[in-house]
């Protein structure tokens, strides 16, 4: 079987967290009515004139800073000319030759390893309206709410070689925008949309394949999908000695397969032209340099200075900025606990990737919903270190915190009193408890006695069972090497 490699690109939309829409003072608020926030100068009636919304510009800049690109001081809007029924002008607002972001990029964590994608560019743009088919027999409605919501298009080169690196990278810019507060990334509705440009190629052949577009995915796992179908079916046809065609295509998450929706176009059948009606857009050193200092510590600054400060690994400094919410926790967490010292910062780390993210997942809370603080974590994590409660004892703590037996910064000492949870710590008590269990577990012994080291957990384990979960396995493993050896 010839071997092929895949390339992909993507193009992501990014709606912009503005109260109003790009050239018009109406509302972006989702979920109204049809047709009832749509503007007249949103669907260009005569004699109306756009006018610039500064937030959107400034959210604009934001991103292009975040990612170390290049800002054009002047930039120019452009009239983008097709005709589909729900974009009533006749025409979309864009940015063509002169775009106000260039270049950047964003780093990705994969299987494979870290990896940067570049960025081609990043330019305003008004959104189109919505065509509803659901509702309608034998026609289409129009909602043209959506008209004039402002978008910051993020086009990235074709720097992706799997479906992986290409969720991945979404998935990354998808935080980014939320962190730095430009989108709210509801991909539900719309927010935050991806197109994926996917081509083939024979490993080793400098040129590019011809690219299909899949259209509009809203969930990472619908863009996981669309390309793994997309480039198995670009593979087969042209083995078959097929040819690709240059295409829109959609993907249906019922089949789990793409369809060809029209041939693609190319940037000539737009038309391009400057909009008569707006000027350049010019920026200024002083405007750029107050966004620049406004900005948050960013995630991969952050990622550096968990791995370099806290030693963690990358992939969990990674998980933790998924979102500054997550960030925040964690840190507050290491905060309370005294810093990285010990160990501290690593036991943070994984009790809030793995126990809290978990009970979140499965509540469908976000962080900042918690119904276990940070406060009350970091307190439950120093009973842990200061051996008061076992790691078993202290995930029944979290449990009982989450579902609300106890509120406040003292719920883990409340609840170790209520309940009579804290460790034996009694080495008298302990080896007795030890002794009893060398006696019920002969086989174990022996397997222990013969080298068998998993043997030796078997014991901690009835010994733990007996305590009920109230002792150290550390303290239980270590009187058991004792006794066994004499």
């Amino acid at each position: 079987m010839m071997e092929w490699e895949v390339v992909i690109g993507l193009e992501t939309h990014v709606q912009l967290s503005t109260a109003s829409k790009i050239f018009s003072g109406a509302s972006t608020a989702f979920g109204a009515a049809p047709n009832t926030q749509a503007s007249a100068v949103d669907i260009a009636l005569p004699g109306v004139l756009p006018v610039l919304n500064k937030g959107a510009v400034e959210r604009a800049i934001r991103f292009g800073l975040a990612i170390g690109a290049k800002i054009n001081r002047r930039s120019v809007f452009a009239r983008k000319n097709y005709f589909y029924p729900d974009l009533p002008k006749g025409y979309q607002i864009s940015q063509y030759e002169l775009p106000i972001v260039e270049g950047g990029e964003i780093r990705i964590l994969t299987s494979q390893g870290e990896k940067s994608i570049r960025l081609t560019r990043a330019h305003l743009e008004e959104d189109a309206g919505k065509s509803l088919h659901e509702d309608f027999h034998g026609m289409s409605g129009i909602d043209l709410n959506r008209a004039g919501t402002p978008l910051l298009e993020i086009v990235s080169e074709p720097d992706m070689r799997s479906a992986e690196e290409a969720v991945a990278y979404a998935k990354a810019l998808h935080a980014l925008v939320r962190w730095i507060d430009i989108c709210d990334g509801n991909m539900q509705e719309g927010s935050f949309r991806c197109d994926a440009n996917v081509s083939v190629r024979r490993k080793g052949d400098p040129n590019f394949g011809t690219r299909r577009e899949i259209k509009n995915l809203n969930s990472f796992r619908f863009l996981q999908q669309a390309i793994e179908y997309e480039v198995k079916w670009q593979i087969e046809t042209l083995e078959d000695g097929g040819r690709i065609e240059q295409a829109t295509v959609l993907f249906d998450p019922d089949t789990g397969e793409t369809r060809a929706m029209r041939t693609k176009e190319d940037a000539h059948d737009y038309r391009y032209f400057p909009d008569p009606d707006l000027p350049p857009l010019v920026l200024s050193e002083e405007w750029i340099e107050r966004v620049r200092g406004e900005l948050p510590e960013l995630p991969h600054m952050k990622q550096e200075r968990y791995q370099r400060e806290l030693g963690l690994s990358a992939y969990d400094a990674q998980t933790l900025t998924q979102s500054r919410e997550m960030a925040a926790y964690f840190e507050d967490v290491v905060a309370r606990l005294g810093g990285a010292e010990g160990g501290a910062a690593k036991t943070a780390a994984n009790w809030v990737m793995v126990e809290l993210s978990g009970a979140l997942n499965r509540s469908g809370l976000a962080i900042e919903q918690a119904p276990v603080t940070s406060a009350q974590l970091a307190r439950l994590i120093a009973r842990i270190r200061d051996n008061t409660i076992s790691g078993k004892i202290a995930k029944e703590l979290f449990d009982a915190i989450w579902q609300g037996e106890a509120t406040g910064e003292d719920a883990v000492d409340t609840l170790i009193e209520r309940k009579g949870l804290k460790q034996i710590s009694d080495v008298g008590a302990l080896t007795a408890i030890v002794e009893e269990v060398i006696a019920a577990n002969p086989k174990s012994v022996d397997e222990y006695r013969g080298g068998k080291e998993k043997a030796l957990n078997a014991l901690v384990g009835q010994a733990m069972k007996a305590t009920k979960g109230k002792a150290n396995p550390a303290q239980l493993a270590e009187l058991f090497r004792n006794k066994l050896a004499s």
